[in-house]
This record gives C-alpha cells, structure tokens and sequence, in this order.
C-alpha cells in the first residue's frame, strides 16, 4: 500500500512543479512586450546594404517592426536625421563638431573603405596593377590638376588622357578619399557625378576613366572581386614604384578586408561607419534595434563584405545606449 501512496505523491508534486513552471512562463509572456513601430533610415551608400540586411533581419525577429532604408549619401542622412525626418542617418565619415553641436549623437556600426576605381577596359591595365599610383600622383591627379595623362598617374610615358570623376553629393566616400589627399570633398577636381553606383557606371563605360568607390559598389559580394567591367587601382604605399607582395590585396573583398583589419591599408581612405540619431535614442524600437546592430547584427557583418568591430568597440558603443543615471529623490 505504501508504493501506490508514494506514486501518487511523485505525481502530485510533478503536477504542482508542472503547474508552477507554467504559471510563471505565462506571466512572463504577459511581462513581454512585443516591439512595434516604424524606424525610417536614411543616408550613405556605403552603408546602405549592411543596413538593409540589419532591417530585413531585425524584422524576422519582430514582425511588429517595420524598417524602412533609403540610400542618398552621408550628407543627406544628416540632415535628414538632424531635421527630424528620419530616425537614424547613416553617415561614413567623421562626425563634425557643428553637427555635435547641433545634437547628433552617433555610435560606430562597422568598418570598410573607399577604393580607387578604373575601367577593366584601360589599355594600361597590367602596367596599372603592377606599378599601382604614389599617393603624389592621386594629389597631382584630384587636387592640383598636374596630372594629365595615365604616365603621369602610374609613372610612365603613356600619353594617354586621363577622364577623372568624383561626387556631386554630398557623401563620406568624397570626403574620406579627400581626407587621404589632405583635402576636403570641395577640393577635389572632376567630372562630378551623382553617387556610388553612378561612379561605378560611369567609369566602367570610360576605358580611360578613374574614379574611387565603396568597397560595396567597387566588389560584387558573390564573386568576391570587382564588379564586372571594374578595376581597383593599388596604391603604391611605400612610394618605389612597384606594387610588392605586401601590397597586393586588392584581388578579392575579404583580401582588402582583412588588409583594413590588420591596418596595411591606410586610414582614411578606410573609415568606421556611423548610426547618427537627434540626440540620444529615446524610443524603444530604435533603441533595441541599435542593441540587435551591434549584439548578433555584428555576426553579419562579414558576410556582408564589411569589417566587424572590435569587443571592445562594442562594449564602448553599447555603453553609449545605457540609461542616463537618476539623480537621486530630494527627501
């Protein structure tokens, strides 16, 4: 008699124990609040596809969230952020001290670099990839105008003319690769044209055409190499005319990204890419959906063609999410 009594005791206490564990993940389901709301992203296009995959995918995990992403160059994310019409600019240059003062508040998001572009097409193709331009000869060719013809680019006597591009936008790409130069976005000299895939399309049609690119609009992500009718101009780093070994990463995206990561390639034109919202973020859903960018949107990151952060990157960054400290009740 003993044995069914204690069966039916294990069996009462399991059902308690079943009954208790359901009563506390039901009030814990009633605790949790679902995320809705709209977020509204606007800005480079070098960030724009990392951004769209962190959208698409931060949507899966919150079906009540709606993200909506527009690539127009880093100027018009700030002063879309900053005049209140979007929630978060994207931006892939250094924030401006005016802008602080203005009340950005801005978190580092991912890394990657601007590139100098040229046609696939150029006569000189294999003298370019070989001998590549001294950081002179860029000056020579964006900012003072010497440089007239593709010998006075790759150091040779081929007289053939050089058709130089930029931006017409306001963007990071123009004001990081000017920063290599020593200059500013204003300073650089060319055929202006408007964004990122303009470039790319305007200098693949040009056989003797040069401009410079995000490594996302200068590498296709599936192949891993320039985009077809594209190729990357090396940079001569050390000045002796000859592009070494330790020079030559420019054959595949994870080539040159690891360069930016090991720092063999030279910053600017490599750069952290930026998140800027007016004043620190107050709504939930953006405020979580900056927790998820730099959380498991990092693991991402990678296969996306862009450079993760650092731990400890991170860490600084997500600080900057913290809630302000309360000062304490007067009694």
């Amino acid at each position: 008699m003993k044995k069914p009594r204690l069966v039916a005791l294990l069996l009462a206490v399991a059902l308690l124990a079943g009954l208790t564990t359901t009563a506390a993940k039901k009030k814990e389901d009633n605790n949790k609040v679902e995320l809705k709301g709209d977020i509204a992203v606007s800005g480079a296009f070098a960030l724009y596809p990392m951004a769209v995959m962190w959208a698409q995918e931060f949507q899966k995990l919150h079906p009540g969230v709606v993200v909506d992403v527009s690539a127009g160059g880093a100027g018009k994310g700030m002063a879309d952020v900053l005049s209140g019409s979007v929630d978060i600019g994207m931006v892939s240059r250094q924030i401006h001290p005016e802008e602080i003062s203005k009340g950005a508040w801005f978190a580092a998001v991912t890394r990657d670099a601007v590139v100098a572009t040229v046609s696939a097409k150029n006569p000189m193709m294999k003298t370019i990839l070989a001998h590549g331009a001294k950081k002179e000869n860029l000056v020579n060719l964006w900012v003072t105008g010497k440089a007239k013809t593709w010998g006075d680019i790759i150091g040779s006597d081929y007289p053939y003319p050089v058709s130089v591009y930029t931006r017409s936008d306001a963007c990071g790409a123009a004001e990081v690769w000017a920063g290599y130069l020593g200059k500013k976005q204003e300073d650089l000299k060319g055929i202006a044209v408007y964004g990122d895939p303009g470039i790319a399309q305007t200098v693949k049609g040009d056989d003797l055409g040069i401009g410079y690119n995000n490594l996302n609009f200068a590498y296709d992500l599936k192949t891993q190499k320039p985009v077809a009718g594209l190729a990357i101009l090396p940079i001569d780093l050390n000045g002796n005319g000859t592009i070494d070994p330790e020079e030559n990463f420019y054959g595949t995206l994870a080539q040159i990204d690891k360069a930016i990561a090991d720092g063999k390639y030279p910053s600017p034109p490599a750069r952290d890419l930026y998140f800027v919202s007016r004043g620190k973020p107050q709504r939930a859903v953006v405020v979580e959906f900056l927790r998820y960018v730099l959380t498991d949107g990092q693991k991402l990151v990678a296969s996306a063609g862009y450079i993760p952060l650092s731990d400890d990157r991170i860490a600084s960054e997500l600080a900057k999410l913290a809630p302000e400290p309360q000062a304490p009740k007067k009694k």
